[in-house]
């Protein structure tokens, strides 16, 4: 099988940007992880606290996100409605639905026994996961070879061993 998901094959410019674009997944990925590094290396943050920073974070660049695509069309002279609001919104939401995935394993990590050390390493550890899985399934939808789709995959996954590898140089 050349590719493990099949979607039916159309030319780029009728593609549309939700069956393409997973920029804004591998984004959210990113940013989760890193709010998750950080925040444990600045102090401790309760299970709750670190969830909500997670989310809050997520929505705000969520907002900017779409602020910034709303404003790029206003200054090439677009006229917008709320229909171009709803539409860069709905396209930028897998920056909030990329902290989703880390907030659950925050979440659900009492329930596995651990500390408040232990449940950042998992929500980075799913977010790293998340990071890897987006890059592969955007390259995998948009046609590319599993061996590229793999290679994309792992580059990905390099930005969140930077990440990890930040969190341990700072002895968290």
């Amino acid at each position: 099988m050349h590719r493990l998901f099949r979607w039916p094959r159309r030319s780029d410019h009728t593609r549309s940007a939700s069956q393409t674009d997973h920029a804004g997944a591998v984004y959210g990925s990113l940013l989760a992880a890193s709010v998750i590094a950080t925040a444990g290396t600045v102090g401790d943050f309760p299970r709750v606290q670190l969830i909500v920073l997670l989310l809050v974070t997520g929505a705000v660049f969520w907002a900017a996100h779409v602020y910034a695509n709303l404003a790029g069309e206003r200054l090439v002279g677009r006229s917008l409605g709320w229909a171009d609001v709803r539409r860069a919104g709905r396209h930028e939401l897998s920056i909030i639905e990329a902290a989703a995935l880390p907030a659950v394993a925050l979440a659900v990590s009492p329930l596995l026994g651990l500390g408040p050390s232990g449940a950042e390493w998992l929500a980075l550890s799913v977010a790293g996961a998340q990071q890897f899985s987006w890059a592969m399934f955007g390259a995998l939808n948009a046609g590319a070879p599993r061996t590229q789709a793999l290679i994309e995959g792992l580059v990905n996954l390099l930005f969140v061993g930077l990440i990890v590898a930040a969190k341990a140089a700072l002895g968290h």
